[in-house]
């Protein structure tokens, strides 16, 4: 069921900031022991890993993503290219930090951010623009942030490398969904698009299209036709959530019973 489909794929969610974050957090005293003993390393004083590629790129999210948000009441096809175009860079600056060895810590943590907070805030854009559905959109928010920190808490705790631990055999979808980094950016875009398609249906009602019967807007189509890789990708939210709160509560009873153990004797 869904929980045993929890538990394969709880090794890893998201292959992209969770996983560098931890891989990175992992592999830290690994590479400086090897970089302390290279006489051709520069020292650390002469590396400043704000100005790495990556990092710039995420900056530049940032700004456009904030930028966005100015427009988002009265301007939609503005606050949209600016949106787009923020969550577009996010397939960039991971493949910068692998070319360039230049995975960092901060740029895992300002790419899951950024990625988390310009999402939140269309969300919230649309619950005032469809105040019937506001608490789906509420409900959305939650198990967004909700189910990236605890899956991050949850796979720090437990040193978590890589998403590869996981049996990718268990299941063929999730093999392909983290063996591939194109089926992985699909996904996230058409989780992108189903948002903005929804957020420009409001103010683009025309033209109408009809479609087996049926007669809506290009963007109220839109909306429909992402609805399928939108609703599963929340699927496996929710399923990586409940996985994640399993492991912890796992660990933490290995903790009380290592405590009682040790107490005992």
């Amino acid at each position: 069921g869904f929980l045993s489909l929890g538990v394969a794929a709880a090794e890893g969610e998201e292959a992209g900031s969770v996983t560098e974050l931890t891989s990175i957090l992992t592999n830290t005293h690994s590479s400086n022991s090897t970089h302390s003993n290279s006489s051709n390393m520069p020292s650390v004083n002469d590396i400043n890993i704000f100005l790495f590629v990556p990092n710039l790129i995420g900056y530049a999210r940032v700004i456009l993503g904030i930028a966005s948000l100015f427009y988002m009441a009265d301007a939609p096809v503005t606050a949209m290219l600016l949106y787009w175009t923020s969550a577009f860079l996010d397939a960039f600056d991971g493949h910068a930090a692998r070319a360039l060895d230049q995975a960092t810590k901060f740029g895992a943590v300002l790419d899951m951010v950024s990625d988390r907070c310009t999402t939140l805030a269309l969300m919230m854009t649309l619950a005032v623009l469809y105040p019937a559905h506001a608490v789906y959109f509420q409900l959305l928010a939650i198990l967004d942030i909700g189910s990236h920190w605890i899956h991050m808490y949850s796979s720090l705790s437990r040193g978590q490398t890589s998403h590869k631990q996981i049996d990718l055999k268990a299941n063929p979808l999730l093999r392909l969904y983290y063996e591939s980094r194109t089926v992985l950016f699909t996904m996230c875009a058409c989780n992108e698009m189903w948002f903005i398609s929804v957020y420009l249906a409001y103010f683009f009602p025309e033209p109408q299209w009809t479609l087996f019967g049926q007669t809506h807007s290009l963007w109220h189509w839109m909306a429909i036709i992402m609805f399928l890789p939108f609703a599963l990708k929340q699927l496996i939210s929710v399923i990586q959530m409940i996985a994640a709160c399993r492991n912890i509560g796992f660990s933490d009873a290995q903790e009380v019973y290592a405590r009682r153990s040790s107490a005992r004797n």
